[in-house]
């Protein structure tokens, strides 16, 4: 298996001049934990995550530090960017690392961590074009072990782009919450959704799609207070 078989297509993104408020946002409402910033091109210039957002929680109840224990927590330039920038291009980790769409698992896997990161985004071209997360690869492993190489074919790949563009255009259900994994005409459905009627039009979208041969629904339900708004 590769990253376009487990990526997640519908890759909410900013730009270099999201505001901190906007991306803080996006996270709680889509249930992520990182955006990539792009460029007009979709050229990934760097990433947002959580922990650039905590660091400025952080660095706000910690105002009144003292001058020596500033100087002994080395404080610098770089690090007060980080913690006051207002923008995305200000607090954002830049030239992240990135995978290309037949990338293996088991090299993404050890990507992860060698680098001690949580995703990394996918491209083609030079531009984004998904994301692949720990639990893509975990999802990814369920169906094979990482150290063997299922063979995706190129119908799989038709299968699962046809099962989410289905469940975006018709059934109203948030696409960038869902992956959907197949192999040999099998599908497996992984994600969270807001109530059992989305989870079963996904259900349904997956089995009249042409080439399925059997779906294993493990779609699960956003917490209270993840909804979108």
């Amino acid at each position: 298996m590769q990253a376009a078989d487990v990526m997640t297509t519908n890759v909410i993104s900013v730009t270099e001049d999201a505001e901190v408020r906007e991306i803080a946002s996006l996270l709680l409402e889509h249930g992520i934990s990182a955006v990539p910033v792009v460029d007009a091109d979709q050229k990934v210039l760097g990433i947002v995550s959580e922990s650039d957002l905590m660091r400025r929680v952080e660095n706000e109840a910690d105002t009144h530090k003292s001058w020596w224990l500033k100087l002994l927590s080395g404080a610098n330039a770089g690090e007060y960017v980080k913690s006051h920038g207002r923008k995305a291009r200000e607090i954002m980790t830049p030239r992240p690392v990135t995978v290309g769409e037949d990338e293996p698992l088991h090299r993404i896997a050890s990507l992860l961590e060698k680098h001690r990161i949580k995703r990394v985004p996918v491209l083609r071209d030079g531009k984004l074009v998904g994301i692949v997360s720990r639990s893509n690869l975990l999802r990814g492993f369920s169906v094979t072990a990482p150290d063997t190489s299922l063979d995706v074919t190129t119908d799989d790949r038709e299968i699962r782009n046809a099962i989410l563009k289905e469940v975006d255009e018709n059934t109203g259900v948030l696409v960038d919450r869902l992956n959907v994994i197949v192999a040999e005409g099998k599908v497996q459905l992984w994600g969270l959704v807001e109530n059992q009627e989305e989870k079963l039009a996904v259900q349904v979208a997956a089995e009249n799609t042409a080439g399925v041969k059997a779906v294993e629904n493990n779609l699960g339900f956003v917490p209270r207070g993840m909804s979108s708004f």
